[in-house]
């Protein structure tokens, strides 16, 4: 049976002289002997270690150590750590298609087609770091480094974008400059620190923390190695100092457990340095790791190829041929081992889980993981700050204002028993979250702060905090880009902006023509102008459309047209309708105008004289900026005063000339003052939405004018640099997300029982008048439906003459006129104000009649009573027939009553007897 991979597999470790028989070889052994005993992975094969040992930083030696092994005929090579010797190894390796399995800091991004490094990727590394310094919510932070190559190690760390904010500081240092180093990072009030050094020179680290008292509460250290747990933390345990790192080894886990004791055993009967049990370093758990990805490597080769060794060697520069199948294999390896989960991608780790350790009073405990591609997930918030007694008394500063800060009124004992309110309740929780007690102190001047534009000196609290005479400051404080450059905040615990508290304006007395508020001035006036555009549109349709003229009954001139218009719009009949298709329209539109309007005024009316109408002469900042009888000011150095003196709207601006230039002053030194000038009245007080909330729900002759003019926040204030900053930040958070600090909100704004009841008369409850906005569409419609009313008389027009033009045409004896001049002569009489009201005859000569022939005119007046038919005395004057025929159709076109026209047939038909009487003679 032949087999895929031959019975002995040999394998090269190169290391340096300083870790001979160290951890790193005990466990690149341990494994080899695991592999081989286990008979799991490698059942028909075994593997044989050559290990050879190098000066450090004598690259020469360690090209010529891994020659030597290339030559004795190694199926890969691991090691060295050193990133020197460690590249020229690669660079044979590389030449020769020999896999190089490596555990060292690689800064290389570059593609390596033969190795495999099973040390997390530098740049996630410093994703990890970054994400914990934005959890802490540091600001300023010192990198300590130890030679150049640490630099590049931490330069992504430097040069992200969403560290473009933080303050940083490098200095590179060594054992005997740590010192100096620590000394000039304590001078600058530095307490944030990235320690990135040897592990071999940590203790003389620690020992220049110790020397300079910077092992205490205010300081946070964060260390770049994984073997934190290797050194000797015994003297800052107790002090309260942050220290925080990451491992890469879970020693909590039982595999791990199992791991290390069986590793314990097989080192006692090695002559080899004794090892922990408990913990092992970051490079010993990677280098056993890397022996066991080999083995998979191997082991999933062996099921498709046939491994085997050609004559390799660093004189020939002969490549193995088998060397690509073998290392593109490793490089496809997934698996669990000492350092957690395991997958490269392009010979680079690229998989792994990070522990977050903190010092706490008795040992180092993980308090988050991390992994790549996410955000640190911090398990264990309380351990950065400590709960134990830390026997830290902080002097805090504030000013008595309500509801943050008040005098009780009964007996008290101790010093913070003296105050009540809500930062003092706040004040109580963070000191049982973050562990210190506290001294309230009022600050002398009674201001909170702000800076003189002439001397440049700040006042108030902000003046206390740089001088170093208060270690907290609580109360309305507001955080703004001036104060927030001389000294800290937290995370705003409340969030408000500026309002403007007026006094409830008087209710509004009745006007003697109320009626008319439902509907705007200019409503009134648009309502006025469409009633005589109406009228007058129905009148001038009816004297042009020939269909309005036909009968004489209602007729629609001036003052029926009128009459119709202003009964239609007071819902009242006026016996006059229009006939024509054109003057129905206009009719119709007007209905319907009509109808919109009334149902508009008599809702409207309704409101009016159902809700209460105040009097508000201001209803935003506009408004008071528009005007100079009402003063208006804010509280003085204040954050208030500040926005209105820094702001570059210019409304604001025009507020600020105001109120620096008004005499006598309308800034006040507290708000009670301002309060108590806003009841006095005809001033307008501007302050912060959350004082103004509370004052307006007590006092029912106080309201808010108009929204927010700008959103801001409330936070505790610090003095530049203080620990205490993160940690109270970090609590406040944690009181949000529980609903704390809204639960006493509710307790100090709204359940005191001194709230005022009010029917609240917002703009929303008042009845405003209608204007153009709201019902100026009906006036649209109606100019649309007047000129769609004019464009069909226009056609009845056209029409009626043309119908006119060709019934002339058909009479054979008659001449007829164009349509041009029938049309002239309609639009001719239409335009006709005055006169007879119906059409007159045409005039016209007949061609037909004899010479001699007299012609005897019927008379087109309207008499008053119709008259009797004549009687004939004689023989009838010879009449033309084609004048009666004409005289009969003038007659039929020009009868516009039923009464007369009964009187013209009758006289019609006098003519047709004598046109028959003629005819007969003839």
């Amino acid at each position: 049976m032949s087999r895929s991979l031959p019975a002995v597999v040999r394998i090269g470790a190169i290391f340096t002289e300083t870790q001979k028989g160290g951890a790193t070889e005990v466990a690149f052994r341990y494994a080899i002997y695991k592999i081989n005993r286990d008979k799991t992975l490698l059942p028909h094969t075994s593997l044989v270690y050559d290990i050879q040992y190098v000066p450090i930083d004598d690259s020469f030696h360690a090209s010529k150590k891994a020659c030597n092994q290339v030559k004795n005929g190694v199926y890969a090579i691991f090691g060295p750590s050193d990133p020197l010797l460690g590249a020229h190894v690669h660079s044979i390796c590389d030449a020769l298609d020999i896999p190089h399995l490596e555990t060292r800091v690689d800064l290389d991004n570059d593609f390596r087609e033969f190795s495999i490094n099973l040390y997390p990727a530098q740049h996630l590394l410093n994703k990890a770091f970054e994400n914990v310094m934005t959890f802490l919510n540091w600001t300023r932070v010192a990198v300590i480094y130890e030679d150049d190559y640490g630099l590049i190690k931490l330069r992504d760390l430097v040069r992200s974008p969403q560290n473009a904010d933080l303050e940083i500081h490098l200095r590179q240092a060594d054992p005997d400059s740590y010192r100096a180093i620590l000394k000039e990072i304590k001078s600058k009030e530095i307490n944030n620190i990235v320690i990135d050094t040897k592990p071999s020179n940590m203790q003389l680290f620690l020992k220049g923390i110790l020397q300079l008292q910077m092992n205490d509460y205010k300081y946070h250290y964060i260390f770049t190695t994984f073997d934190i747990e290797t050194f000797d933390l015994e003297d800052f345990k107790y002090n309260f100092v942050n220290m925080t790192a990451f491992r890469v080894v879970d020693t909590d886990q039982l595999y791990v457990k199992e791991i290390l004791r069986d590793m314990a055993r097989f080192q006692a009967n090695q002559e080899l340095a004794p090892i922990n049990n408990s913990f092992i370093q970051a490079e010993a758990a990677l280098m056993y790791d890397s022996v066991f990805v080999f083995a998979i490597g191997l082991q999933t080769l062996e099921q498709s190829h046939t491994l085997k060794l050609s004559n390799v060697s660093c004189d020939k520069e002969q490549p193995w041929d088998g060397g690509l199948s073998l290392i593109n294999y490793i490089n496809a390896v997934e698996f669990k081992g000492l350092t957690g989960p395991i997958e490269f991608k392009e010979g680079k780790r690229i998989h792994f889980k990070l522990d977050l350790l903190k010092l706490k009073q008795h040992a180092l405990v993980k308090v988050g993981e991390w992994h790549p591609g996410m955000e640190v997930n911090i398990t264990d918030r309380n351990a950065f700050f400590d709960h134990g007694s830390m026997n830290v008394t902080l002097v805090v500063t504030t000013i008595l204002e309500q509801p943050y800060v008040m005098l009780k009124s009964s007996p008290y004992s101790q010093n913070h028993d003296r105050y009540e309110g809500f930062c003092i309740d706040l004040l109580r929780e963070l000191a049982s979250m973050v562990g210190f007690e506290y001294r309230i102190e009022l600050v002398p001047d009674g201001k909170y702060g702000a800076i003189d534009l002439e001397t440049g000196e700040w006042n108030g609290i902000v003046r206390q905090l740089m001088e170093k005479k208060a270690d907290l400051a609580v109360g309305s404080m507001t955080i703004n880009y001036a104060r927030e450059s001389v000294i800290d905040f937290t995370k705003p615990f409340m969030n408000l902006g500026i309002s403007i508290l007026f006094k409830v304006p008087t209710d509004k007395e009745s006007a003697f023509f109320t009626f008319l508020d439902p509907l705007g001035f200019k409503i009134w006036l648009s309502t006025l102008g469409a009633f005589f555009m109406a009228g007058f549109t129905i009148y001038a349709l009816a004297k042009f459309t020939p269909y309005e003229r036909k009968k004489m009954k209602n007729r629609m001139n001036m003052s029926n047209s009128f009459w119709f218009v202003i009964g239609t719009l007071l819902r009242q009949g006026t016996g006059v309708a229009p006939q024509a298709t054109s003057t129905r329209i206009v009719g119709g539109i007007w209905w319907f105008f009509t109808l919109i309007i009334i149902s508009s005024y008599t809702a409207n009316l309704a409101a009016f004289l159902t809700v209460e109408r105040m009097i508000t002469p201001i209803e935003n900042a506009e408004d008071l900026a528009g005007q100079t009888e009402i003063p208006y000011g804010t509280l003085e150095s204040g954050s208030t005063m500040t926005f209105f003196r820094d702001s570059m709207i210019e409304t604001y601006k025009k507020m600020w000339r105001f109120m620096e230039n008004r005499k006598p002053s309308v800034f006040v030194p507290s708000y009670e003052e301002g309060i108590k000038r806003v009841l006095e009245g005809n001033y307008a007080f501007l302050m912060e939405s959350t004082m103004l909330d509370y004052i307006v729900q007590r006092d029912c002759n106080l309201t808010q004018i108009g929204g927010l003019l700008d959103s801001k926040g409330y936070g505790i204030a610090t003095p530049m640099g203080s620990p205490w900053r993160d940690k109270i930040s970090l609590a406040i958070l944690e009181l949000q997300e529980k609903g704390e600090i809204q639960m006493l909100y509710d307790k100090w704004w709204k359940n005191t029982g001194e709230t005022c009841q009010r029917n609240e008369k917002g703009k929303e409850s008042k009845a405003n008048s209608l204007g153009v906005d709201n019902i100026g569409g009906v006036f649209v419609v109606l100019l649309c439906g007047l000129a769609f009313a004019v464009i069909i008389a226009i056609m009845e027009f056209c029409y009626n003459s043309k119908r006119s033009a060709i019934t002339e045409k058909r009479a054979p004896n008659v001449p007829h006129q164009s349509i041009c001049s029938e049309m002239g002569g309609e639009l001719c009489f239409a335009l006709r104000c005055r006169g007879s009201r119906q059409r007159p005859a045409l005039r016209r000569q007949c061609s037909k009649c004899l010479a001699g022939t007299t012609y005897q005119s019927c008379p087109l007046d309207i008499p008053h009573h119709p008259p009797q038919p004549p009687t004939r005395t004689g023989p009838p004057t010879r009449i033309c027939p084609s004048h009666i025929q004409e005289k009969t159709r003038t007659l039929k076109a020009n009868a516009i009553s039923e009464r007369k026209y009964e009187f013209y047939r009758r006289k019609l038909k006098i003519l047709d007897d004598a046109l028959m009487l003629s005819a007969n003679k003839s």
